[in-house]
């Protein structure tokens, strides 16, 4: 660990003589490159010193108190190491979750695709509900959302519904909301008050540049129609609304949440440059056998995550067995709480895995 960090402190040193390069400087490109790699590297670096400082607090204090005679300073001097050393274990562990391999498409936006499973109108008008939770959860972290289609069951439920999240990190919290979410409830059709059981699927797959994945357009085809809607200008006017098809896969993706075609077109291609990506890491982690034990951020649509149960008014995510009585909350987008234990749950695992392999 000590090299490697040793070696981010080098890097760093020698990133601060580049930057103050002409050549660099006119060099957009790299000099972009380089401010966010220092940006990257810059907290790696400070908390590795705060973890040396430590150690030399330590050093200092028990070469104090070997030649230390008066009882107050002994109890300092030994308060004093104490801290520093409760300091070194934090600090240690805090690096080495900093030096795990980090995903790459952490810091993406992300599309999002909801999908109501089993379950008839009361899944469609959970998936509406679950739309909700998660437009709430972007407000409160400043993302900002762009619908790009949806497809209404007639009663405010949702059949399908797909959307974009843009914002910093958007993907590495995001991520692990991939799977089958369920909810038990007495459903509002229902007249003889039994709980029934529903499930929506959840597919949470990062936005891909064309650096990422390359998209050849031959491959698509574009068909335009006029969009429907509730009224207001443009629609049921002009054919704005876009069907976009990629032949080799089949994936359709059809968009008329903006009133441009043109605007429709690029979202559409987002969306499906994004799902073409996804799969293409699913490959690889196939392919390389990275799918672990737990599951956790791993983007497993088709694993059951969590249940919502409004009788005891509970959540349950059955990958952390984490069950907290707050549905209300939690429906309202307060899903840091569950999103940060699956972190904790998620780097507690590559750290196993790291010392395994070492």
């Amino acid at each position: 660990m000590f090299e490697e960090l040793n070696e981010i402190r080098g890097r760093l040193e020698e990133i601060t003589h580049l930057l103050s390069d002409p050549d660099v400087i006119r060099d957009s490109g790299t000099l972009r490159s380089l401010l966010k790699e220092r940006a990257m590297l810059e907290p790696l670096a400070e908390t590795y010193g705060k973890y040396r400082k430590a150690l030399e607090t330590i050093k200092d204090s028990e070469e104090l108190l070997s030649g230390e005679s008066d009882s107050d300073m002994i109890e300092m001097l030994k308060e004093e190491l104490s801290s520093a050393k409760e300091k070194v274990e934090e600090l240690s562990r805090e690096l080495r979750i900093m030096l795990l391999p980090k995903d790459r498409n952490d810091e993406k936006n992300v599309v999002v695709e909801i999908r109501a499973g089993v379950g008839g109108d009361e899944a469609a008008l959970f998936a509406a509900e679950i739309y909700r939770m998660y437009m709430h959860y972007a407000d409160r972290h400043g993302w900002k959302t762009e619908l790009s289609s949806i497809n209404e069951n007639g009663i405010g439920g949702f059949k399908e519904c797909i959307f974009l999240v843009n914002g910093e990190g958007a993907y590495s919290r995001m991520k692990y909301e991939s799977g089958v979410h369920r909810v038990q409830r007495v459903p509002v059709t229902e007249s003889g008050g039994r709980i029934h059981t529903s499930a929506v699927s959840v597919a949470v797959m990062p936005q891909a540049d064309e650096i990422d994945f390359h998209l050849d357009l031959n491959d698509c085809r574009f068909d335009v129609f006029r969009a429907s809607g509730n009224g207001g200008q443009c629609v049921n006017t002009t054919d704005s609304a876009v069907r976009l098809v990629h032949i080799p896969t089949g994936i359709v993706i059809s968009c008329q949440d903006e009133k441009s075609q043109l605007k429709n077109k690029d979202k559409a291609l987002k969306v499906l440059r994004a799902m073409l990506y996804q799969l293409e890491l699913d490959k690889q982690r196939e392919a390389e056998g990275q799918i672990r034990r737990s599951q956790i951020g791993s983007g497993d649509r088709s694993e059951k995550i969590r249940t919502y149960n409004f009788p005891q008014g509970r959540v349950t995510d059955h990958r952390i067995h984490l069950t907290l009585y707050r549905i209300e909350q939690i429906l309202d987008g307060d899903l840091d709480e569950v999103i940060d234990q699956l972190i904790s749950a998620d780097q507690a695992e590559k750290l196993m895995e790291r010392t395994e392999e070492a």
